[in-house]
C-alpha cells in the first residue's frame, strides 16, 4: 500500500506551497493544484480511531475531554472516561452482532453519549448516521430504510414512541437502545434494551475481549465508510452522503492549518450532531486538537449555557449571531441615556479601528487610546454579557451570514470570519483567517484543494475531502460531478483575489418577468442586519418586481412598541399595525437605497411567526424552507402582486 501522506509533507513537497506564519504561529499555505490521494497522516495515525486511542492513553485522566451540565452544575469527564465509554459500547455491540461495515443511527439530543457511539461504531470499522430530533415518524422510517441501519440508539420516551409506531415496518433493525430510562420504568420489548444495559454487557466482555477491540482500531483503513449524513432535504428526499475515513483525516489535516487550536481551547456544542458542520467541530476535531467541548444543556438554554462557558472558539450558524445582535440591542435599549450615548460613541470608534484593519493602516494614537478606554468600558463588557468574552475566534457556517452582522461584531471586538463548506465536503472548501479576513467573501479554500467557476457560474470543487458517494443512488452521484472529476457545489459565485465570493444558491435564483436573474440571499441578510427582522424570504419568479415576507423578532418589536406607546392586544394585531408597517417601510427603503432598480422590493407583509428548530419551516441548523414558507403563505403572496 502506498505510504501514508503527513499534511506538512504533503505541502512541503508542493512546489506552490508558501511558508510563513500567521498571528498563532501555524504555517500558512497556498492551494495545491498536485492534489493527492491520502492516505493522510495525523501524528503517524490514519484514521479517527487510531487517533481516539492514541490521545486517551496520551491524556488519561490528566485532561478534560468534555462537560455536561446536570442538576445545575457542570460534571467534567476525561479521556480516560472517554475511552473507558468508547469501549464498553463496542463491546457490547460487538457481543450483540455488530459486523465491519454495518450502520448505525443515532436519534437525540446534544450529549456526550452521542460522542460514544459515533466513535464506537467507527471503532468496529462501522458506519454512523445522525436522525434529527424534530424529524417526524415518516422521516425516521425513510432514514432508517435507506441506511440499512441494523441498531438505533434514541434519546427517550419521546423517541421511543417514533421507533415502536413503525417497529414492524423496520425488519433489518436489529437493536434499539434507549439512553434514558424516565417514564420507561417496566417498560419491556423484546428489539429494545437500555444503555446502562448495554454499558454493563460491555463491562463484562472487555474483562476478556479487549483485545479484540483493540485489533478492530488496528485493522481499520482510510477506505472504511465512517459516516453517513443525509442532508436537510429542504428540496425533495434527503441524500445520504458518505464519508470515508480518508476524507476526515485530509480535512482535519488541512484545517490545522486554517483554523489552528490550542489544546486549553474551549468549545461550545448546541447544533444538532447530526449535522456535519457540529459533527466535524464537537466529535473529529477535539480528537486531532485535544480540546474540550461543553454540551448544551437543553436547546432552550442555547444563550444561557453559553455565558456560563465563555467559550474560547465558537463555530455558529447566522441565526445565532442574529440573535446575539438582537439581544445586545436590547440590552442597550435599556440602557440609560449616558449609557446609550457610550455605546454609539464605542461603536463609531470600533468600526474606524475595524476600517484601519481592513486596509492595514496605522490607526492614529489618539484613536488607539481611545479604542482601549472603549473596550475596558464597553466592548469587554458586552462581550462578557452575551459569553462571548474569550472567544478567539468565531466562525459562521451553513448558510450565508450578512456582512454587515460581521462589520458589527468586528467593531465590538468579536474575531468573526466567515467559512463554507458542506455535507459532501466534510464540511470543509474555505474559510477566511483573522488576519487576511475579506468580509463579503467565505476566504479562501483549504490547502490541497482546488477550486473554478464553470462557465455558468457555478462553484466546482476537487480535493480529498469530498464525499465517497450518495448512498444507494448511483444516479445522483453521478449528476454531482463534472467528466473531469470536479464536484459541483450547487452554488453559484466569483473568485476575488484568490477568495471565493458566494452570489447565491442555483436552485435559489431568482428570474423575473424582465429576465434578471438575481440572487436573494443577499437582500433578505441586508433586511436581516435590522434589529426588528429575525427572518426574511424575497420573491418573484416570473414577476415583474421583488417582494418580501418578513418574519420579525418578538422581542425587540415589542419592547419598540412600548417605547413608542403602541397599542396592541396581541402580537399578530402589533405586526398588523400601522406603526409597524410605517416601520418596516422605512426599513425596506434603507435597504432598496443600497441595491439596484431590479434588486429593489416593493411591497412586502409581515407574518407573526415566532420560528424554531421544531418548526417545518426551519432546517435544524435554522435555515429557512423557502419552499414551505412560499407555500403556507401563497394567498399573501399572491395578493403583493394581484395589487401590482
Amino acid at each position: 500500500m502506498e505510504k501514508p501522506k503527513n499534511m506538512e509533507m504533503m505541502l512541503k513537497e508542493n512546489p506552490d506551497y508558501k511558508g510563513g506564519k500567521n498571528q498563532e504561529g501555524v504555517s500558512q499555505v497556498s492551494i495545491n493544484s498536485n492534489l493527492e490521494k491520502g492516505p493522510f497522516l495525523i501524528d503517524d495515525c490514519d484514521t479517527i480511531p487510531k487517533l481516539f486511542l492514541q490521545r486517551c492513553i496520551e491524556l488519561g485522566s490528566k485532561k478534560t475531554a468534555h462537560r455536561e451540565k446536570k442538576f445545575g452544575k457542570w460534571d467534567s469527564y476525561s479521556w480516560g472516561y472517554y475511552r473507558k465509554k468508547v469501549f464498553e459500547i463496542s463491546g457490547a455491540l460487538h457481543k450483540i452482532g455488530f459486523k465491519k461495515s454495518d450502520r448505525l443511527a443515532v436519534l437525540s439530543e446534544c450529549r456526550k453519549e452521542w460522542l460514544y457511539i459515533d466513535i464506537a461504531c467507527q471503532c468496529l470499522q462501522g458506519t454512523c448516521t445522525g436522525v434529527y430530533t424534530t424529524d417526524s415518524v415518516q422521516q425516521l422510517e425513510y432514514q432508517l430504510i435507506d441506511s440499512g441501519a441494523r441498531f438505533l440508539f434514541l434519546d427517550d420516551a419521546e423517541q421511543l414512541n417514533k421507533f415502536l409506531s413503525i417497529n414492524k415496518r423496520l425488519p433489518k433493525l436489529r437493536k434499539v437502545i434507549v439512553m434514558d430510562r424516565k417514564n420507561l420504568r417496566g417498560f419491556a420489548h423484546k428489539k429494545v434494551m437500555f444503555l446502562d444495559e448495554l454499558y454493563e454487557l460491555g463491562r463484562k466482555f472487555l474483562e476478556h475481549g479487549r483485545p479484540a477491540i483493540i485489533r478492530k482500531i488496528e485493522e481499520g483503513t482510510p477506505e472504511d465508510i465512517a459516516l453517513l449524513v443525509y442532508t436537510s432535504g429542504t428540496t425533495g428526499l434527503p441524500k445520504g452522503v458518505m464519508l470515508n475515513q480518508n476524507n476526515l483525516m485530509y480535512a482535519q489535516s488541512a484545517g490545522k492549518h486554517v483554523l489552528p487550536f490550542s489544546s486549553d481551547d474551549e468549545l461550545f456544542c448546541f447544533l444538532p450532531l447530526c449535522h456535519i458542520y457540529e459533527r466535524t467541530t464537537s466529535v473529529i476535531s477535539p480528537i486531532i486538537n485535544k480540546t474540550t467541548v461543553n454540551f448544551v444543556e437543553t436547546p432552550d438554554t442555547i444563550f444561557e449555557n453559553l455565558q456560563e462557558v465563555s467559550p474560547t472558539y465558537l463555530a455558529g450558524v447566522p441565526r445565532i449571531y442574529e440573535k446575539i445582535f438582537s439581544n445586545v440591542n436590547l440590552m442597550i435599549s435599556d440602557a440609560t441615556t449616558i449609557g446609550k450615548l457610550a455605546y454609539k460613541r464605542a461603536f463609531q470608534v470600533g468600526k474606524l479601528k475595524s476600517a484601519h484593519q481592513k486596509e492595514k493602516k496605522r490607526m492614529p494614537f489618539f484613536l488607539l487610546v481611545e479604542w482601549y478606554l472603549w473596550k475596558i468600558l464597553v466592548y469587554r463588557n458586552i462581550l462578557n454579557l452575551v459569553g462571548l468574552g474569550r472567544v478567539k475566534r468565531a466562525v459562521s457556517g451553513a448558510a450565508p451570514i450578512s456582512g454587515e452582522l460581521i462589520e458589527w461584531f468586528h467593531a465590538l471586538g468579536l474575531p468573526l470570519v466567515e467559512g463554507y463548506g458542506m455535507s459532501e465536503t466534510v464540511a470543509a472548501i474555505s474559510v477566511n483567517l483573522l488576519d487576511s479576513n475579506f468580509v463579503g467573501t467565505v476566504g479562501k479554500p483549504i490547502p490541497g484543494s482546488s477550486i473554478r467557476i464553470s462557465n455558468s457560474g457555478e462553484i466546482e470543487y476537487k480535493a480529498p475531502n469530498v464525499f465517497c458517494g450518495y448512498h444507494n443512488d448511483a444516479k445522483k452521484t453521478e449528476e454531482a460531478f463534472t467528466p473531469d472529476g470536479y464536484f459541483k457545489t450547487g452554488d453559484k459565485g466569483e473568485l476575488v483575489d484568490g477568495y471565493i465570493k458566494i452570489t447565491g444558491r442555483i436552485k435559489d435564483i431568482i428570474i423575473t418577468s424582465g429576465g434578471k436573474n438575481i440572487s436573494p440571499e443577499n437582500l433578505e441578510n441586508k433586511l436581516k442586519f435590522s434589529s426588528f427582522i429575525s427572518d426574511s424570504v424575497i420573491f418573484g419568479e416570473g414577476e415583474k418586481y421583488l417582494t418580501a415576507l418578513i418574519i420579525p423578532d418578538q422581542e425587540n418589536l415589542e419592547k419598540f412598541a412600548q417605547q413608542k406607546n403602541i397599542q396592541y392586544t396581541n402580537f399578530s394585531s402589533l405586526c398588523q399595525s400601522k406603526e409597524i408597517n410605517v416601520l418596516f417601510s422605512k426599513i425596506l427603503e434603507s435597504v432598496n437605497s443600497s441595491v439596484s432598480r431590479v434588486e429593489k422590493i416593493r411591497d412586502f407583509r409581515v407574518l407573526d411567526l415566532v420560528l424554531s428548530a421544531e418548526d417545518e419551516e426551519l432546517t435544524a441548523t435554522m435555515k429557512i424552507k423557502r419552499n414551505i414558507l412560499e407555500k403556507k403563505h401563497a394567498p399573501l403572496i399572491k395578493e403583493m402582486y394581484n395589487q401590482g
